[in-house]
């Protein structure tokens, strides 16, 4: 029988420039492991101790001397002064290179009402370092999220502040800005963003967002939002340009995206509700609206790309090439080279972290077919997921490990949809490191190389009173 090991490593698909998959046993009585990794090419790699780790160095010599092929891995165990020996398994180094340096999250405690320590963080994914681009101790009480940059790009990069600093902060190439965080003449601030390509324009949410708590419910929580509505912001005049397609009284807009050629910008929507009451009727449809950077402009009639059947929807949203479902679809994600979208879908709302159901799917933009991604999914929560701008690899988070932390796995999918098994984010002590952390990673994202953080700089700056006041074009 294969080891039972954790993270669960047997027969993934890795990226040569990964770090060092150290593992141990996953049961406590196995006080020694012994392991040996042998690829055809190079020389092997060997450790033996309360876990298995490997030298930084020789371990991407042996992925870069063995890419397009696998490693054999062997595991010895000792357990109450017994050893035993593990049916040999693999891990398969992708001839994909995944081209990112690194990933960017927030680490904060899964709580419901109050919040203590969070911060923005930035991990290379080649070795174990990791470093804080800001964290609340820099900002006392604030809240920070949402950190977002332009195609993985941190030259490129916004996230919120909220609290008695509020902000919405900006880097565009060099340059700082912090926006008040709320206008007026919308109702509600900026929340969920995504960066058209050319990083003059991003495409933002606006919520009232609430929440409710179950009492007879494997869930904890709901999170639902009383009005929403989503436009698209302009970084260079500090307009908000607004559209009634994007708008509507008796929808709620959510959760844009744009494509990775900028023509296209993906949204979900659905009917609004009576909230609380009618909660679990909230069921969203994912569509799409073009986009003209030129003239700043949305143009043609919003398309339908997989939409939510319910009482109150409106036939005119359907299209002859829409989807169907009984179910809300939601956080679409587009691939780089236009591929592919991938999404949640959940029982109903929006906010699938919070839901155990929640699964990703995968549609194929080319033939319209959807399927769930079961090679990835579990029977806990996933959620969050990014491409890397080659399309070849993605992120998302999942709680499997305990219903409670949300933690970041990878996966690569090949030009024709095929996902592999999804390997856990490397710790240097990843038995130790997650079982010890009280943190969840949340919105995670790549990064195609590091920022050079100062972290007590933008606390001050967070902290100044000034903000730039943003209007809308009427």
């Amino acid at each position: 029988m294969y080891p039972d090991i954790y993270p669960d490593y047997v027969d993934v698909t890795i990226p040569n420039s990964i770090a060092p998959l150290n593992f141990g046993m996953n049961e406590d009585a196995y006080d020694r492991i012994d392991v040996e990794i042998k690829g055809k090419n190079g020389t092997s790699l060997h450790s033996n101790g309360n876990y298995a780790d490997f030298d930084e160095d020789n371990w991407h010599k042996l992925l870069a001397q063995n890419i397009g092929g696998d490693l054999r891995v062997t595991v010895i165990a000792r357990q109450n002064g017994k050893w035993t020996r593990f049916r040999p398994f693999h891990i398969y180094v992708s001839e994909d290179s995944l081209n990112e340096w690194g990933v960017t999250y927030r680490r904060i405690a899964p709580s419901y009402i109050v919040y203590s320590e969070m911060g923005l963080y930035q991990r290379e994914l080649s070795s174990f370092n990791e470093m804080a681009l800001i964290n609340n101790t820099q900002v006392p009480g604030a809240c920070l999220n949402c950190h977002t940059s332009n195609a993985t790009n941190p030259d490129q990069y916004l996230f919120h502040v909220r609290g008695g600093h509020g902000a919405t902060v900006i880097q565009r190439d060099g340059s700082l800005e912090l926006l008040k965080a709320r206008n007026d003449s919308l109702g509600g601030s900026m929340v969920y963003p995504c960066w058209h390509p050319n990083g003059r324009y991003i495409a933002f949410s606006t919520n009232s967002t609430a929440q409710m708590f179950h009492t007879r419910s494997a869930k904890r929580i709901e999170v639902y939002d009383s009005s929403s509505d989503v436009f698209v912001y302009d970084t260079e005049t500090h307009t908000i340009l607004n559209d009634s397609l994007l708008m509507r009284e008796d929808w709620a807009e959510n959760t844009p995206a744009f494509s990775g050629d900028g023509k296209w910008l993906y949204f979900t929507t659905a009917p609004r509700q009576k909230f609380p009451k009618d909660y679990d009727r909230e069921c969203y449809s994912i569509c799409r609206v073009a986009f003209d950077v030129e003239k700043a402009t949305f143009v043609r009639d919003v398309d339908t790309l997989i939409h939510a059947i319910l009482p109150l929807s409106e036939p005119e949203l359907v299209s002859d090439s829409s989807q169907f479902t009984t179910r809300s679809v939601t956080w679409p994600r587009p691939s780089y080279n236009g591929r592919f979208l991938m999404y949640t879908q959940v029982n109903h709302g929006y906010f699938s972290v919070w839901h155990p159901e929640s699964d990703i799917w995968l549609m194929d933009l080319k033939t319209g077919e959807c399927r769930a991604i079961n090679e990835i999914n579990s029977e806990r929560a996933e959620s969050q997921h990014k491409w890397s701008t080659n399309s070849r690899w993605f992120l998302f988070t999942s709680r499997r490990d305990d219903g409670l932390y949300t933690r970041i796995y990878f996966a690569h999918i090949d030009e024709n949809g095929n996902v592999s098994k999804p390997f856990l984010l490397p710790q240097k002590n990843p038995k130790l490191y997650y079982s010890q952390s009280l943190y969840s990673f949340n919105t995670p994202d790549f990064a195609s190389k590091p920022i050079d953080p100062d972290p007590q700089k933008m606390g001050k700056k967070i902290e100044d009173a000034y903000r730039v006041d943003t209007k809308v074009l009427k």
